[in-house]
């Protein structure tokens, strides 16, 4: 029995007169098939082809990148659509919640989403030579590197792949900083020429910025990048107007070569670090210095401002990192984790977090928000521990009583370390101004990214202790797939130089048994070197015939022939006259012979020692 249609006739449909035309969906009716291999079989297709051709296949790989295009989406929808002003969704450590995972400033209250551990990337041009200098562009989607060749490479922030190469200087680029508008690019060489670039590296002037042509190694912009401040190898620190290029004003007073310079992010107040271990605050206006701090025992090798321009930290060769706070003028934190000289530090842009890298290759990430000390510190109160900020907590600056009865600051250790991020001295860290990716450059002609662990991730970095090297896979993207280099601290065969006390070198690096003139040179030769041509010291001889020659520069002379002296090589700077037993525990050498207390030698070592006189290629002196 046919039910009523209750529609009125004129709803009802109407078959069509060419029904017989129409078509009809039946792959429903099917069963389900495979997905289509058609792309592999045309690439299978392809390679036969080329292989029949008698061409070189390059093997194919999706490049990695790190987009924060969706976290960032997410974050702006979640800010409209949450229920209170202070929700964010919870994120669980498991690999699917990964699509969850936002932006740094989206976790305020949570620095340890900020600690950028994983490794991503290494970059590599097709000549290699070290990386200075790293930042990222004003528009944050490129990496500009500086080497020691003066070239300045560009690479993608996003896949991390070669743009473009521009021989910018004939010397060593030391230093580089966009104005905070993005509009220019002020670099300067180891010769102290200062030159101006647009966004598009277009040269616009270039002029002699020091003395007797001494490298600059540091420039920095007033906060109205009306002016600048340079430091310099002559000892002074000067202030340029930027528009003019012209020279305003002086800042004398350190004793030795001034390593770096930093102008305050908002305020008319430059801190400069130098060979003389002192810090050192200067008023730009009157040219007179406010104070001076003399915490560290070595060389100051960096300085960098905190974003709220409250805290200012510097790195020096005393293996240690130490953080100070200008509102009272005293030391903040003291930062002991590295194994050697400290060479570069950043600031995250978002949260407390410090990075640092050493001469040993190693990058330490610092968490100052936590209170977590080391035993030597003893502090009396801290405030409440774990308890995560993303201002620096005022109680965790209170440590112990020292010797004068004044409250010492507190010894912090190291969040996370990666302890084998780079293979020799990392000249330059910068992170991104979201704060999900480090660029590190090294000596090692690397420039490596790292991000953020990802939730569950299996190969993170904090395992039991804190601390796990990180995989480094051989992905040299870039210019460079095909060239096969040699090892940073492996000798090679054959390359010796004959020595003019007589013999032959088979080899640089430690020179052992060279009383008969042959020095049977054993490929020993570390990494990391001087981080300038002041660092010098002499190699480690055993029973040499002749002395080495004690300037570890690019490349070391091999040692002229002389007598015996037994007692360990004194601080000198020439010719050597004999042959030393023990090796020279050298800190801060310069050009000129000057500085001759003992320390530690923890560069590199010269590479001509002896009779045989090693070959003397310098792996490692930073210019």
């Amino acid at each position: 029995m046919a039910l009523p249609i209750l529609l009125p006739p004129k709803a009802i449909p109407k078959a069509h007169s060419l029904s017989h035309l129409e078509w009809t969906p039946t792959r429903y009716l099917e069963e389900p098939q495979p997905p289509s291999n058609e792309d592999a079989r045309l690439q299978e297709e392809f390679i036969q082809k080329q292989l029949l051709e008698g061409k070189i296949v390059k093997k194919t790989r999706p490049r990695r990148t790190v987009d924060y295009n969706g976290g960032m989406g997410r974050w702006v929808l979640s800010r409209k659509l949450r229920p209170n002003p202070t929700y964010i969704p919870h994120l669980r450590p498991a690999p699917p919640y990964i699509i969850d995972l936002l932006p740094p400033k989206a976790y305020t209250d949570n620095a340890s989403t900020s600690l950028c551990t994983k490794f991503v990337h290494t970059s590599t041009n097709k000549i290699r030579c070290p990386v200075n200098v790293v930042t990222w562009t004003p528009e944050a989607r490129r990496v500009l590197t500086g080497s020691t060749s003066g070239e300045f490479t560009l690479w993608n922030g996003l896949t991390f792949n070669f743009e473009t190469i521009l021989q910018a200087h004939d010397t060593a680029i030391c230093a580089m900083r966009f104005t905070h508008s993005g509009a220019y690019l002020a670099s300067a060489d180891k010769t102290g020429i200062i030159k101006y670039f647009e966004p598009n590296m277009n040269n616009l002037t270039a002029w002699q910025g020091s003395q007797s042509k001494e490298a600059i190694r540091g420039i920095s912009f007033s906060p109205d990048d009306q002016r600048f401040a340079t430091a310099s190898d002559d000892s002074s620190v000067r202030i340029w107007s930027f528009a003019e290029s012209r020279f305003e004003s002086v800042l004398s007073g350190h004793g030795w070569d001034v390593k770096c310079v930093e102008w305050h992010p908002t305020k008319g107040l430059i801190v400069s670090g130098s060979k003389d271990s002192q810090v050192k605050f200067w008023d730009p206006r009157t040219g007179t210095c406010l104070s001076t701090l003399h915490q560290h025992k070595n060389t100051i090798q960096a300085l960098a401002w905190s974003p709220n321009g409250n805290l200012v930290a510097s790195a020096s060769r005393d293996q240690t990192v130490r953080v100070f706070d200008i509102r009272a003028m005293k030391e903040f934190r003291v930062l002991k984790g590295h194994k050697k000289e400290v060479c570069s530090i950043a600031w995250h842009p978002v949260h407390p977090i410090l990075v640092s890298g050493g001469s040993e290759g190693a990058i330490l990430h610092w968490d100052l928000s936590s209170s977590d000390v080391s035993s030597d510190s003893a502090p009396t109160t801290v405030g409440a521990a774990g308890q995560p900020s993303s201002n620096m907590p005022a109680s965790a600056s209170m440590g112990g009583l020292d010797f004068n009865g004044q409250q010492a600051p507190l010894v912090s250790t190291p969040r996370a370390t990666l302890s084998q991020a780079h293979d020799s001295n990392v000249w330059a860290l910068t992170f991104h101004p979201l704060g999900h990716i480090l660029v590190s450059g090294s000596n090692d002609h690397t420039t490596r990214f790292w991000s953020r662990e990802r939730p569950g991730d299996a190969s993170s970095v904090f395992s039991g202790g804190g601390e796990k090297p990180p995989e480094m896979p051989m992905d040299m993207s870039g210019q460079d797939e095909e060239d096969e280099v040699m090892v940073p601290g492996f000798g090679a065969p054959g390359l010796g130089a004959p020595g003019l006390g007589g013999g032959l070198a088979g080899s640089w690096g430690r020179e052992e048994d060279s009383k008969d003139g042959l020095a049977k040179g054993y490929g020993a030769y570390e990494n990391g070197v001087g981080r300038d041509g002041g660092d010098r010291g002499y190699g480690q001889r055993d029973a040499g015939g002749g002395g080495g020659y004690g300037e570890a520069d690019d490349y070391a002379i091999p040692g002229f022939g002389g007598g015996r002296d037994e007692q360990p090589a004194p601080a000198r700077d020439y010719y050597g006259g004999g042959a030393s037993n023990g090796y020279g525990h050298y800190r801060d050498r310069d050009r000129e012979g000057r500085g001759r207390d003992w320390g530690d030698r923890d560069g590199g070592r010269a590479g001509g020692a002896g009779g045989g006189g090693g070959y003397g290629y310098r792996r490692g002196g930073r210019y």
